[in-house]
């Protein structure tokens, strides 16, 4: 089961970090941020079949790809954030991390525009 390697990794790393912080915190930072991304590499294969199924789902019901791009950049943009903004709130920096959050509701809202015009257009034309 992979949910005990990344459980286990990431206590290690916990236990490594915390013992690194007092004397070597730019050493604890840097494990933080390797296991991140290390948890994130072990999980890009179940992202990439999600997105397949997405797809497959997407093709079948006959929905415009433009649209499900667009939900998936949004919330690729929404993990992306948040790993960086978490990663910002380990190093201490809580106001920089509040600065990537407010960009990426920022960039969400502005990437949901087409689509919310799309919504707003099929209500449109089913009310008489």
């Amino acid at each position: 089961m992979e949910i005990i390697q990344i459980v286990g990794i990431s206590l290690v790393a916990a236990i490594m970090v915390v013992l690194l912080k007092e004397d070597r915190p730019e050493i604890a930072l840097q494990i933080s941020i390797v296991v991140g991304a290390i948890v994130f590499l072990l999980m890009l294969n179940k992202v990439a079949s999600a997105l397949n199924v997405l797809q497959d789902m997407a093709r079948r019901a006959n929905i415009d790809f433009i649209y499900l791009n667009t939900i998936l950049k949004i919330i690729g943009i929404a993990y992306i954030a948040e790993f960086g903004a978490q990663i910002c709130r380990d190093s201490g920096s809580s106001s920089i991390a509040s600065k990537i959050e407010f960009a990426a509701k920022i960039i969400i809202m502005l990437l949901s525009v087409p689509i919310l015009m799309a919504v707003l257009d099929l209500l449109l034309k089913i009310l008489p």
